[in-house]
């Protein structure tokens, strides 16, 4: 049934953001170092890699400068006009062709390169591995902030591998226990709805039964009482 939906989904939704999607084709084209397309190898259904499609935001050679394959709060790496792109997630919005082709669902624990997936315990990856991973999903809801998260002392591989992927696994092992189309509705709605109020807790109020994260990101996650 989630397949159905994410057929009908990405093929509504290209269509409807083509009038938005054409022109940051053109400004890529004609920017910074004119790639429009940013592929990347990420895990995804049954332990298979395939290529997952986003607007360029940083520069080709970013995966072996800096921290790697984690962006962190002002990243040197990230152009001019890609800081525009993260901040409102329109640089994610070319994974709906991985939708379209199968690769991807709408909801699903975010796609993760080897050297990020690594960071989960063994249990986690191998309960990700069932589903397709998702443009969006509970891990991306909680962490809609990670950038700004990972800033400051925080702001290292090693902080992201000890405290945030560890919870993230958490979260997506979550999801993939629950998983069925009410909740599939549910995150849609819940995705929707952060891009308008980032700071709301309505996540929490609605699934009471998340894993509750460390101290030391909570207030971060919007975690109430934190």
């Amino acid at each position: 049934m989630n397949r159905f939906f994410d057929i009908v989904f990405s093929i509504f939704a290209l269509l409807l953001l083509s009038p938005l999607l054409i022109p940051v084709i053109i400004v890529l084209r004609f920017s910074g170092e004119g790639e429009v397309f940013f592929l990347q190898e990420r895990i995804g259904r049954n332990g298979k890699n395939f290529k997952l499609y986003k607007f360029a935001t940083m520069l080709k050679d970013s995966p072996n400068l800096g921290t790697g394959t984690v962006t962190i709060k002002d990243d040197t790496r990230v152009l001019p006009a890609g800081k525009f792109l993260r901040k409102s997630k329109i640089n994610e919005l070319p994974q709906l062709l991985n939708i379209l082709f199968g690769s991807m669902s709408v909801i699903g624990p975010r796609p993760l390169t080897e050297e990020t997936f690594s960071a989960y315990s063994k249990s986690c990856q191998e309960s990700i591995k069932k589903v397709r991973p998702g443009l969006s999903g509970i891990g991306s809801i909680v962490f809609r902030t990670e950038e700004e998260i990972m800033s400051g002392p925080r702001g290292s591989t090693n902080f992201y591998q000890t405290v945030i992927a560890p919870y993230k696994g958490q979260l997506e092992q979550w999801y993939v226990q629950r998983t069925n189309i009410f909740i599939y509705f549910i995150l849609i709605f819940l995705t929707c709805w952060v891009l308008i109020r980032p700071s709301s807790q309505f996540v929490w109020r609605i699934f009471k039964d998340l894993p509750v994260p460390e101290k030391v990101i909570a207030v971060h996650v919007n975690y109430p009482n934190s």
